[in-house]
């Protein structure tokens, strides 16, 4: 089939590729215009726009999607199916044009963690299985009719960042899989509205207000919150310096220990020069990996080894 692709992210370049190797054609490929990044603001390609010059495919790059310029050269394409991956919402206009319909490919097991941040909260929540969906899109975010999944385990000490890659390359191999499925005629789609809506989970955008650790929760949440933050945006907390002012850290990689003392949420405890306890509800975070304000990303040894506790109130809140 003739495959108009959409995505902008890294997340989508696997599938773009996978698709590429396949047996079927891609027409022309969509992404978000360029956007200014870094100290000087100079534009920056999308991951998706990056590949898609590599790899000299036919490249557009709307800034909105009604404009009838853009559906006009959608429609000069003849393509008979559109695949999105980690892209914008599309208007009807454009997803209902391909005589096949147009598929999006989205990490998670829908109906559970619809939403811009379906990974993220699969782990902070704690869940021992996510998976990767294809269905076909309709006028509401992520509730068209399932096409196929593939269901993925999550390790107990894995991060966002390690589920990530691994949700990449299953989303790649069911895009071509569901391609497949379309061409032979051969898809048998389940509609989300069949599927008992009561207790589905849902993955909205995270704010920052989202990533602050509350050090009164058990610390399998906290860890949980830990690894689902890892590596971007990172789980925060606060400390105060000997001034009283407030500074943030952020703690990217630990090991959660259960312990029979209680002692007040949120106390540090450094008890060598390579160790940091910080003691929640049930038990005690034992940090890895974190940055203070203004610092550098470091392991804890590495930070200890400049840190003056007498600095600062040794208190996570």
């Amino acid at each position: 089939m003739r495959v108009v692709f959409m995505g902008t992210p890294e997340f989508a370049v696997a599938s773009l590729d996978a698709i590429c190797h396949s047996s079927h054609e891609v027409a022309a490929v969509v992404t978000a215009p360029d956007k200014p990044a870094g100290r000087g603001l100079k534009l920056r390609p999308s991951a998706v726009k990056t590949y898609a010059v590599e790899h000299q495919l036919p490249l557009l790059q709307p800034e909105k999607l009604k404009d009838e310029a853009f559906l006009a050269q959608l429609r000069e394409l003849h393509a008979d199916i559109f695949v999105v991956v980690a892209f914008r919402m599309l208007p009807e206009a454009v997803y209902a044009m391909p005589p096949q319909g147009t598929f999006n490919v989205h990490a998670s097991l829908l109906p559970n963690y619809r939403g811009a941040a379906p990974i993220h909260w699969a782990v902070m929540n704690g869940e021992t299985r996510t998976g990767v969906t294809t269905f076909f899109l309709d006028h509401q975010i992520d509730t068209g009719d399932i096409i196929d999944t593939i269901e993925v385990p999550i390790g107990e000490s894995e991060t966002t960042g390690e589920l990530y890659d691994r949700l990449m390359a299953c989303g790649a191999e069911l895009a071509v899989r569901t391609l497949d499925q379309v061409a032979a005629g051969t898809v048998a789609t389940r509609r989300q509205a069949d599927i008992p809506q009561e207790a589905c989970k849902p993955a909205p955008k995270i704010f920052k207000e989202d990533t602050f650790i509350d050090w009164s929760q058990p610390v399998q949440t906290i860890f949980n919150k830990i690894r689902g933050l890892s590596p971007v945006p990172g789980a925060c907390t606060r400390i105060r310096n000997a001034k009283g002012e407030e500074e943030i850290v952020k703690i990217f990689s630990a090991e959660k220990t259960a312990l029979d003392v209680e002692t007040q949420s949120g106390v540090i405890e450094i008890s060598s020069r390579n160790s940091m306890l910080i003691f929640a509800k049930d038990g005690a975070i034992s940090v890895n990996t974190l940055q203070f304000q203004g610092k550098n990303r470091m392991p804890i040894a590495d930070f200890l080894r400049g840190f003056h506790p007498e600095n600062y109130q040794l208190l996570f809140y």
